[in-house]
């Protein structure tokens, strides 16, 4: 089970049907298959997912959890909507959060967790975004591995689920015409070099303009 995936009030001891739908849901969500705003019908998600009434309500209530869904008025459920204020505010949140847990993880630098780096950042480096789930899985655990020496499992649960709420809206900012001028492996590969380096300073000001350029390019594709 990855524990990263759930909110953080969540049982672990969730039934494996309502696991796998909630997993479910929640990609539909993310990668944007399910609108921002858009209302969530048992019955269509019944047939969407081949799963049960109960494991989907069930998964409706725990992604309210992540802020992913809300609950209307007690009578059924909506994806979340988006907004640019919703987008400071995350983006506020991770760039706080993210340079403090990698700060740590590079202070508690070892020679595992710099071995587990080199991996993952040449498997990002290899993936093929043709491949949108096997990107995303990678892309994601190359962004949690230069945190996750942190020592903070509770800060690498709040990093992760900001990094969840984030991917809607790089999704949105991939629209724009002038996104694909950027040169994100090269983005990667200085993050990288720095954390490896163990030049905290350059790492985490590395990083922090990767999230912002992701911002700057989604408030153009909505003014244009």
């Amino acid at each position: 089970m990855n524990i990263a995936a759930l909110p953080l009030d969540t049982d672990l001891a969730i039934p494996s049907a309502t696991h796998q739908t909630y997993l479910a849901i929640r990609e539909l969500v993310l990668n944007g298959d399910i609108r921002p705003g858009e209302k969530l019908k048992i019955g269509d998600l019944k047939l969407r997912l081949n799963a049960g009434a109960s494991p989907i309500r069930e998964a409706l209530s725990l992604l309210t959890s992540d802020q992913l869904v809300e609950r209307i008025d007690q009578r059924g459920f909506r994806c979340a909507p988006t907004s640019q204020k919703n987008f400071d505010d995350i983006l506020t949140l991770r760039c706080a959060l993210e340079e403090m847990a990698l700060r740590q993880s590079i202070a508690h630098a070892s020679s595992e967790w710099e071995e587990k780096l080199v991996l993952i950042h040449h498997r990002l480096a290899k993936a093929r975004r043709e491949d949108r789930q096997q990107f995303e899985d990678t892309h994601k655990s190359f962004h949690m591995t230069l945190l996750e020496n942190c020592q903070s499992p509770l800060l690498l649960r709040y990093c992760s689920q900001l990094y969840d709420l984030n991917v809607r809206y790089r999704n949105l900012a991939g629209r724009s015409e002038t996104y694909g001028s950027r040169d994100v492996a090269q983005e990667h590969r200085m993050i990288f070099e720095a954390a490896i380096r163990l030049e905290s300073d350059k790492a985490a000001e590395h990083l922090l303009s990767h999230y912002r350029q992701t911002g700057d390019f989604l408030r153009a594709d909505q003014s244009a």
